[in-house]
């Protein structure tokens, strides 16, 4: 099915579904609220819980409220003496995750305050260890949660965890540096072999090679390194999918998303799709709620100008610095994955305001690399400082 002329698709578009959502849910809570007033003290037979129960009903506010605002929906809920505002009983609340986002959840925990810091440690305390491999660890870890965009909160998360692994697990590891290189070198395997973006799979050799003289200058065990590539490739990481909505699984939120038209490569036709920007990679898709892309763009060698267009206004081109065929890869009508063969790719934004920002955050995304990796690379040489 083929988009319509009028520019929409069927069915609602992820925003506007996702607007819809949070305007139902500030429905929800006003009735909830509504209820309070109406149940305060009162206990009528037959009806739910969360109508028998006050204090029932004023938790599924206060969840609702944390899913729309962490800090807002905590303090609705402690104002109502459901939570003590403290480090552990808050993280107690967020482990279980009842009813609540794992995007809200990350987001908490990454926040940079001293308070937020107590609550992530407390959070990463309850989870246990011990005797665990450090793959199945992550595993558990990454699934009480989602990870949120910012490379300095995955900094902080990620550095929790490596000291409570090692707290449970000391003779696998010289330093929790180690752990924390380690641990990010897995979920750089799983991109690597899972992504369809990377035609370049990397081997167990590679792995074990990548990973020498980060156990405070000593290798570690390459039967170690090997099981964890062997459990990696046959499993990949699960994310946790609150609203089912996602656009593709991945540990980072994405640079930017949105409609844009794409003109065809042979017939020049222009076409609706949802394009996402992640990882140095463009993506598009048919529908937001796909959750294969029609086609992959990897931003390597490749430059982005304005470009004028007869048919389209708000147009810009991507196209490869040595004026070659840009290396990307699309799917056909069979479903097949094939290697496209495009010199330029041009797309058309709604306004002028939003091609710029897509142009903008393109050439960022070419010039350089996450602070992330930069944080990584100075941890990963104080790993290996005494080889």
């Amino acid at each position: 099915m083929e988009v319509l002329s009028c520019g929409c698709v069927p069915g609602r578009s992820r925003k506007g579904r996702r607007l819809q959502q949070i305007k139902d849910e500030l429905v929800e809570v006003t009735q909830e609220m509504e209820n309070l007033d109406i149940t305060e003290g009162i206990s009528t037979p037959g009806l739910h819980d969360e109508k028998q129960n006050p204090k029932s009903s004023t938790l599924l506010v206060g969840k609702k409220k944390f899913n729309m605002d962490p800090k807002k929906g905590l303090e609705y809920l402690i104002e109502n003496e459901l939570l003590k505002n403290n480090p552990d009983d808050i993280a107690e609340f967020l482990f279980k995750g009842e009813g609540l986002n794992k995007r809200a959840i990350g987001d908490y925990l990454g926040e940079r305050n001293d308070f937020n810091i107590k609550v992530l440690k407390a959070f990463v305390n309850l989870h246990e260890f011990s005797d665990m491999l450090i793959v199945q660890a992550l595993r558990q870890f990454l699934w009480s949660f989602r990870l949120p965009g910012e490379a300095q909160k995955i900094d902080r998360m990620m550095e929790c965890f490596a000291e409570r692994y090692c707290e449970l697990n000391p003779e696998h590891f010289s330093s929790t540096d180690t752990c924390y290189v380690l641990s990010f070198a897995i979920i750089m395997l799983n991109t690597s072999l899972h992504n369809p973006a990377v035609k370049d799979k990397p081997t167990v050799e590679r792995f074990i090679d990548m990973n020498r003289g980060i156990n405070d200058g000593k290798d570690l065990p390459p039967d170690l390194l090997t099981r964890i590539y062997d459990n990696i490739k046959k499993e990949p990481f699960k994310i946790p999918e609150d609203d089912g909505d996602d656009l593709i699984h991945t540990f980072f939120n994405p640079d930017k998303e949105g409609w844009l038209w794409k003109q065809g490569g042979r017939y020049k036709t222009w076409k609706r799709r949802w394009f996402l920007l992640k990882d140095h990679c463009l993506y598009y898709f048919e529908f937001t709620q796909d959750k294969e892309p029609k086609g992959i763009i990897p931003l390597e060698n490749i430059q982005v100008r304005e470009a004028h267009d007869r048919d389209k206004s708000n147009c810009f081109e991507l196209y490869a610095a040595n004026n070659d065929v840009i290396k990307a890869c699309k799917t056909n009508s069979d479903g097949k994955v094939i290697e496209g063969k495009h010199t330029v790719y041009r797309m058309s934004a709604a306004t002028p305001e939003e091609k710029e920002a897509w142009m903008k955050t393109i050439r960022q995304s070419i010039k350089s690399d996450t602070p992330f990796y930069s944080i990584l690379a100075a941890r990963r040489k104080k790993a290996q400082h005494e080889k």
